[in-house]
């Protein structure tokens, strides 16, 4: 019997990797722990009869770091998690059991690309610049596609390109591009699965403001279940113009975590 998913593999895939390298120093919230990687064992150090030789790693991590997804166990409002689960109670031999990252399962989905600074006519949107809803409908319509229920949506800001400039990237003074509140709430009304952006918090941050406000992590994580996904590379897609194509990503299977490094692929045909 044919399997059409299996036709298709053998009719020619290309992906783009859509998640950044991990790499020490590299740019992140200053809420989290950064990501630490070093050798404890090279080459040379032990050295077997045979004149063989093996090299390992350590590495340390917070959640949150480059290119990852916020569980819904990441942000709670007023003492409660998604559908109403206490976020202290959630909270059991210090795992999240309720509402982990082990909680979400594969993503091969629908996935929409908005290249709100290409629809703006920008290659990087100004720091704390609003994409606004009607802004989003705008790309929506120049882009010739729709948003469908279970979809996952990547905004493009071309924030993501001073992802190598480090400083500039967190924007702590500049403030960072983004959807506010209006836009989470408009996208949770076409009842996506996933969303994801460019920028270091997914969502806009005033100038000199830094954290202090994501009102947008409230409405998808806590009032509708949406999970985030943030510090995505959406440079090539933008490119190529891929506005439209099969979305794959699979957290690290982390018990009672908050969230998980990840490596998104956009799949299209050859």
């Amino acid at each position: 019997m044919s399997d059409a998913l299996l036709d298709a593999v053998k009719n020619g895939i290309m992906s783009v990797d859509l998640g950044r390298q991990l790499r020490v120093g590299m740019p992140q919230s200053p809420n989290h722990p950064q990501f630490w990687h070093t050798l404890p064992r090279r080459h040379g150090d032990m050295v077997r009869a045979d004149g063989g030789s093996a090299a390992n790693d350590m590495i340390t991590t917070g959640t949150h770091v480059g290119t990852h997804i916020d569980a819904l166990a990441h942000v709670s409002q007023d003492g409660l998690l998604y559908g109403g689960a206490d976020a202290g109670q959630s909270c059991l031999g210090g795992k999240y059991v309720e509402h982990g990252v082990h909680t979400i399962e594969p993503m091969i989905r629908r996935g929409v690309l908005l290249d709100a600074a290409g629809f703006l006519g920008q290659e990087v949107l100004d720091g704390g610049y609003e994409i606004t809803v009607e802004d989003l409908q705008g790309c929506l319509a120049a882009q010739h596609v729709e948003l469908r229920e279970g979809d996952v949506v990547l905004i493009r800001s071309g924030w993501g390109r001073k992802f190598d400039e480090g400083t500039a990237y967190v924007g702590a003074e500049s403030g960072v591009p983004g959807i506010s509140e209006a836009g989470a709430q408009w996208l949770a009304e076409q009842r996506i699965h996933a969303a994801g952006a460019d920028s270091i918090a997914f969502e806009r941050l005033a100038p000199g403001g830094g954290h202090s406000a994501l009102p947008a992590h409230r409405v998808f994580l806590v009032e509708n279940g949406i999970y985030i996904i943030e510090a995505l590379d959406l440079e090539e897609l933008a490119r190529q113009r891929t506005f439209e194509f099969t979305f794959v990503l699979v957290p690290l299977n982390i018990y009672g975590a908050t969230g998980s490094p990840v490596r998104p692929l956009a799949l299209v045909a050859a």
